[in-house]
């Protein structure tokens, strides 16, 4: 399993996330407080977006150690964003440590990755790309069940039609359809895992972006094991970068979200996000979380679709 951890609101600097709080994503990767096995060095990625250059997010990757990457340090310093996924790996068995496997993925102006795994994966990888049209079976480039899941996620938005890129806000519209395309993924995944995967259970902490909404699940497909930790924090826990300059410019204040697989602070304020559940928000609607059935899926999701 992995650890990762996601920011959206006013920017901050990668560094808030990444090597400043006491139990930040470095830490994480060698001392994972909520895993049996607290080494997470299976490489490393975090990607982020600036909105006012381009809406397709930038991604840096390494298969090295988190905690000794003096590049990751240095770009975090000095980076500063309004929406930051950051994720470090430990493969699961049989998955190749390899650059193209490393969180996050990115296709156009999403982002997406993942803490767990799908269950029987090996049985249920060919069924997954089946009936996908060729831009969702292109998403994948490695060889990682992430992969193939961001890639029915991409089908899956692309049969709801996807959130437009303008008129924020909406009044969490487009959110909501990206959390439908999220959990009709789940429970089309869990479907095939149930009828080819032989009964093994799937961990889906799922988390995906287009850089100004975000949909988030923690999910575990049997009643007798809990899914993945994750928290969330729907404050401001680190300034933003932004009050560092004067005038301040459109998008500089704001809500701030934060949602990780452990808590980075002994701050009071975190929650644990309720097993089963999905989250959503953008930057301009707070966080609301929803149950998902049994099969992954959510009500309303098939109402919208």
């Amino acid at each position: 399993m992995c650890r990762f951890t996601l920011y959206l609101g006013p920017p901050v600097r990668l560094a808030s996330l990444l090597t400043e709080p006491s139990h930040s994503l470095i830490r994480q990767s060698f001392e994972s407080s909520e895993r049996s096995e607290p080494l997470n060095g299976d490489g490393f990625g975090v990607g982020w977006y600036a909105p006012r250059l381009t809406p397709d997010p930038a991604i840096f990757r390494e298969v090295t150690p988190a905690w000794n990457n003096r590049s990751l340090k240095s770009i975090a310093r000095v980076v500063a964003s309004p929406c930051i996924f950051a994720h470090v790996r430990a493969a699961s068995p049989g998955s190749d440590v390899h650059l193209a496997n490393c969180h996050p993925f990115a296709h156009g102006r999403y982002l997406f990755m993942h803490n767990g795994a799908i269950g029987a994966f090996r049985r249920v990888r060919r069924r997954m790309l089946e009936g996908l049209d060729d831009d969702a079976y292109n998403v994948i480039r490695g060889s990682t069940d992430t992969e193939h899941l961001f890639a029915v996620f991409v089908d899956e938005l692309r049969r709801l039609g996807p959130p437009a890129t303008t008129g924020y806000p909406d009044g969490g519209d487009g959110t909501r359809v990206l959390a439908a395309a999220l959990s009709n993924a789940i429970a089309k995944v869990i479907a095939l895992v149930r009828e080819y995967g032989g009964g093994e259970p799937s961990f889906l902490n799922l988390a995906v972006s287009d850089g100004g909404r975000v949909a988030v699940s923690r999910f575990a497909d049997h009643a007798s094991v809990d899914p993945e930790s994750l928290y969330l924090l729907a404050d401001e826990l680190y300034e933003p970068a932004g009050r560092l300059f004067a005038p301040s410019r459109e998008g500089d204040e704001g809500p701030s979200v934060l949602v990780s697989s452990e808590r980075l602070t002994e701050d009071e304020r975190w929650r644990v996000v309720p097993p089963n559940s999905l989250v959503m928000f953008d930057r301009w609607t707070p966080p609301v979380t929803v149950p998902l059935e049994a099969d992954g899926s959510w009500k309303e999701a098939g109402a919208g679709g």
